[in-house]
């Protein structure tokens, strides 16, 4: 590649030395390790901690069996003695070896002032259980909540924290001048003031300043900015930059602890630990269902026995124990995890991957709906979006000359513009030989017909002195000249995704208030993809952590009135990504945001946003329907057990059929 010097408006066939590699085989082998891809981890199966658990409850099943069998052998005329106390002993195993961590947990929350919960409820409902005799229940109870806790972590993703695919936007080596030689070294090693060579393919290691070499930077991975970045002497080179098509040179400004992308990894850290855990509508229901039960019993245990003449306190004890027993949330504790399950699967069978029962409940409160821009709404790659020729050119020539002028560039602007004339099916316009050029971050000289052809930004019409009218520009713009006379613009920029506008069409239908979108793009190309889609709140220009402090600021305006969700692709949105109340990533973007990310798009639609959204809320109507449910036929009984009208077998009929019912309603969740 020829270098242009402004100062001398001369070519000079010499190379930098930074530069003269390029093309090696060293510097090839470089640039393909840069894009290799991380190796697949394995498999995840049932880990440690699932596999003891269902060990524990088949034990517990299988010593309650023997109980049962010791129990019949006690009713027979003329057992021993020792059998009945035998077989209590046996179903006590049972029951303890089932609800020890229930039992233990609701111990620890009492302690701590936390009485009210379900752990509770459940705690005091089996207790009651065997004191009056029904040990079967009391283990039922135990085994069939456990049976719930374990689909919900199922469900649920087990390495949603996990950051390592960051890590890659860390480099392991940096490249440092040392007296005349370029010696490699961990990027821990490169201070302030260091010269780094940074070949094509390969990342910046730390912040610094570029000193020398010319091409551009994929940003993308810092900044979301789709259109690369301009690589010249003085300009910002950031940690997590690749270096597209020539060799730099930066001057390290500062240690790798404290650059861009070691911050984004501590974001990720951070976001994720600020952000509070969603809480199951289960458990909300339990804060009020729990004492409401309790009070009752003790105002049936209590109050007769006082005020009525006559009556026996033993007898009101029994009767308040059956209503512990009848309150047991046993079709509570299988049909909601169920419910949540249900829902779970069908996201899945849709291409949504939800990480857990708790972002479903975290979508189905969603108020506030936040948006990345390249990579989410727009598609993220670059196509002639405008062509505006001036006076004496039409559109056939000004996309001509741009395609001459740009005959031999690999920037992606330029294949846009090459991709736009083979759409036209006519033969490609050709640059005279060897007169072909690349002016670093300015744009393309190349010879026509003997005419100079020039294409490239505003700065490169100013170098060559070419006369045009100066306005803001409206997007990303190629301007060309031929024979010294400006020819036009061409708009280039990423496109709205096909179902952009009607994603937020459908989000607001679902009652989203607010939708906004947080870029690291540029203003006029920020505010375009807005238009388009229909967004009215606009941030952009922002890196990392001013994505993150944006959203900081919204989740503050929304507190109390709905979830804040956020949607996104890149790297520089996973700790966005980690401390929305819901993150939902494309499938198609970074392992980073991917793995940051309460949900995943498999498709990548923007529509399927305001699809996870809905199911989130039809789950939600079926499981408050199956609480809804339960908990009428539940107070029925109790009404009848306060009076000494249902016996406990009854009670537990009602139950079982109750969680029947609530099943089978559990399962449309899965359509």
């Amino acid at each position: 590649m020829r270098d242009y010097s402004p100062d001398t408006h001369s070519y000079d066939e010499t190379v930098p030395e930074t530069a003269c590699c390029a093309s090696c085989s060293v510097h090839e082998q470089a640039r393909v390790d840069a894009f290799k891809p991380a190796p697949a981890d394995d498999p995840a199966g049932l880990s440690r901690g699932t596999k003891r658990e269902i060990a524990t409850l088949a034990a517990a099943a299988a010593i309650a069996i023997g109980g049962f069998f010791a129990q019949a052998a006690a009713n027979r005329p003329g057992a021993a003695a020792w059998l009945p106390v035998a077989s209590t002993l046996v179903f006590a195993t049972a029951y303890l070896l089932a609800g020890r961590d229930v039992l233990f947990s609701a111990a620890r929350n009492i302690a701590r002032g936390k009485v009210f919960d379900e752990l509770f409820l459940m705690a005091i409902a089996s207790l009651g259980a065997f004191a009056i005799g029904a040990m079967e229940e009391a283990i039922g109870v135990m085994v069939f909540y456990k049976i719930g806790e374990m689909m919900q972590e199922g469900a649920a993703d087990k390495s949603r924290r996990s950051i390592r695919s960051l890590l890659a936007m860390r480099p392991d080596k940096a490249r440092v001048r040392r007296g005349d030689e370029w010696v490699d070294c961990g990027p821990e090693d490169v201070e302030p003031g260091d010269l780094v060579l940074v070949r094509p393919g390969e990342r910046v290691p730390v912040d610094g300043t570029v000193v020398e070499g010319s091409g551009s930077f994929d940003t993308s991975a810092m900044t979301g900015e789709s259109a690369p970045r301009p690589i010249e002497a003085g300009a910002e080179a950031l940690s997590g930059f690749i270096a597209t098509d020539a060799a730099v040179t930066i001057r390290a400004e500062r240690v790798a602890a404290e650059s861009s992308a070691a911050r984004i990894v501590e974001l990720v850290e951070n976001a994720s630990k600020a952000k509070a855990r969603t809480e199951l509508f289960i458990a909300r229901f339990a804060k009020w269902y729990t004492p409401a039960v309790v009070v009752a019993a003790l105002l049936v245990a209590l109050i007769p026995p006082l005020l009525v003449p006559g009556q026996s306190f033993a007898d009101w004890a029994y009767r308040a124990l059956v209503m512990l027993v009848i309150s047991c949330p046993c079709a509570f504790v299988i049909s909601v995890p169920l419910g949540y399950f249900g829902g779970l699967g069908g996201a899945a069978k849709r291409g949504i991957l939800i990480k857990g029962a708790s972002v479903l409940d975290a979508l189905a409160d969603a108020r506030t709906v936040v948006f990345d821009k390249t990579g989410t709404l727009t598609d993220g790659s670059f196509s002639v979006r405008e062509i505006a020729p001036e006076d004496g050119f039409d559109e056939e020539a000004l996309l001509g000359g741009a395609v001459a002028a740009e005959t031999h560039s690999n920037h992606p602007l330029a294949v846009a513009i090459r991709e736009a004339w083979e759409s036209t099916g006519k033969p490609r316009p050709r640059c005279d030989d060897g007169s072909y050029a690349e002016i670093p971050g300015h744009g393309a000289v190349a010879m026509m017909g003997g005419h100079e052809v020039l294409a490239g930004g505003d700065r490169l019409l100013h170098l060559k002195g070419v006369p045009h009218d100066c306005r803001p520009a409206s997007g990303t713009e190629i301007h060309v000249a031929i024979a010294g006379r400006y020819a036009g613009r061409i708009g280039v920029g990423d496109a709205l995704k096909a179902d952009g506008r009607a994603a937020l069409d459908s989000l607001r239908g679902l009652g989203i208030r607010r939708v906004a979108m947080l870029t690291g793009d540029s203003g006029a190309s920020a505010q375009r993809a807005a238009r388009e889609a229909g967004i009215d709140e606009v941030h952009h220009g922002l890196l990392p952590e001013g994505k993150l402090q944006r959203l900081e600021e919204i989740l503050g305006q929304e507190r109390g009135r709905g979830s804040v969700i956020f949607v996104g692709d890149g790297v520089n949105d996973a700790p966005v990504l980690a401390r929305a109340d819901a993150g939902i990533a494309m499938g198609g973007g970074s392992d980073a945001a991917v793995e940051s990310a309460d949900v995943v798009l498999m498709s990548g639609e923007p529509s399927r946003v305001a699809e996870a959204i809905e199911r989130a809320k039809r789950t939600r109507r079926i499981v408050k329907q199956n609480i809804v449910f339960a908990l009428g036929v539940k107070l029925a009984f109790l009404g009848l057990g306060a009076f000494g009208m249902a016996a406990m077998w009854e009670a537990v009929i009602a139950d079982v059929g109750v969680a029947l019912l609530a099943v089978l309603n559990s399962s449309r969740a899965l359509r």
